[in-house]
């Protein structure tokens, strides 16, 4: 009987770990499967809440999601991949957003063609079976590269080609040349896209040659010379290329045009030494009388300064030590006399 009522109590204890699927609300709760969102709007007990906070939110979060999960277990399901899968519904509940939706991305110039012809692109394969190096070899990345090298360990050189030519060389030119080929399309479509005007450039090839190109092309040979092109013949009716980037495309843009004209060299000397004799020089005579007119004040105040210096060293050489003492003149007119012994007025005759 012991081990019964052991194994009842083992058993109890286990029911109470999972608790039923079912529960009661006194107040049905929102419930938006699609956003997978519940909403109580239930009261919460302060009293439970006050006793043990912790317990109390763990069992409230645990009853609103057995509630959601009730929800989508009664959509339709299905197995995929040894998963059971269910299809959410459209979702209620508008989320506010800090950014507008973000827009459809751009097509490419090869996007809209392939849309416009109905052209379907087929999703490549990781990896193929190569029948020459008996394996199976990926399509595309780094180790694509080391396969091709291992199949084309000797290349064929052509009878109308140089015997010596590096064939191996060639091949990596035209790869590099198709690269960035590519990756000026790539940023032509990242200008069309942004809706501004793609810069103009040279001859690129006959399939995006155009008028403009070719006028372009021809202003920037021209222009590659020593003279900047100053010598070049142009053609009846030929016009220079204007626009966005021609001037940074030609290689003289930033130099000066050459000084050298149609004119000989010894004629062109004849006249730049007459040029040099000939010339007058500009006398601006207001500007000249004004600055005769302030050195002549300059050297009368030099003049003066120097007499006064003059007549100041032969005072201070005379010392106080030699002067003879003079008596004082009465004060008064002429023949007034002094009082005391001595007279100092003058005699009548």
């Amino acid at each position: 009987m012991d081990v019964v009522k052991e194994v009842l109590e083992k058993h109890q204890r286990d029911l109470e770990k999972y608790k039923p699927i079912t529960v009661e609300k006194h107040l049905e709760c929102r419930i938006d499967v699609g956003m997978m969102l519940i909403s109580d709007p239930n009261d919460l007990e302060e009293k439970e809440l006050k006793e043990s906070r912790a317990t109390y939110l763990l069992n409230l979060t645990r009853d609103n999601t057995q509630l959601l999960m009730n929800e989508i277990w009664k959509l339709p399901t299905e197995r995929m991949d040894e998963c059971i899968v269910a299809k959410l519904p459209q979702p209620v509940t508008i989320l506010p957003r800090l950014r507008k939706v973000p827009g459809p991305k751009p097509l490419t110039k090869w996007e809209k063609f392939a849309k416009e012809k109905g052209l379907i692109k087929k999703k490549k394969d990781k990896k193929v079976y190569d029948e020459m190096l008996d394996k199976w070899v990926p399509t595309y990345g780094f180790k694509r590269s080391d396969s091709e090298k291992q199949k084309e360990w000797v290349l064929e050189v052509p009878q109308n080609a140089d015997p010596m030519t590096d064939m191996f060389q060639k091949k990596i030119d035209l790869r590099n040349e198709k690269v960035a080929k590519n990756e000026i399309q790539r940023m032509k479509n990242i200008v069309r896209a942004k809706k501004e005007q793609v810069p103009r450039s040279g001859y690129l090839g006959p399939e995006v040659a155009s008028s403009s190109h070719l006028l372009t092309a021809v202003t920037v040979a021209k222009s590659s010379t020593a003279s900047v092109g100053k010598f070049q013949e142009k053609l009846p009716k030929e016009k220079e290329a204007r626009g966005i980037g021609v001037k940074e495309l030609i290689p003289g843009a930033k130099r000066k045009a050459s000084h050298i004209g149609d004119q000989p060299e010894k004629e062109a000397n004849l006249d730049l030494i007459k040029s040099v004799f000939n010339k007058k020089p500009k006398i601006d005579i207001e500007k000249a009388i004004s600055l005769q007119k302030q050195e002549d004040r300059n050297e009368r105040e030099n003049n003066a300064k120097s007499a006064n210096g003059k007549t100041q060293n032969k005072k201070s050489r005379k010392g106080k030590g030699n002067r003879k003492p003079t008596a004082k003149k009465p004060k008064g007119g002429r023949g007034q006399k002094a009082i005391g012994k001595k007279s100092f007025g003058r005699k009548r005759r």
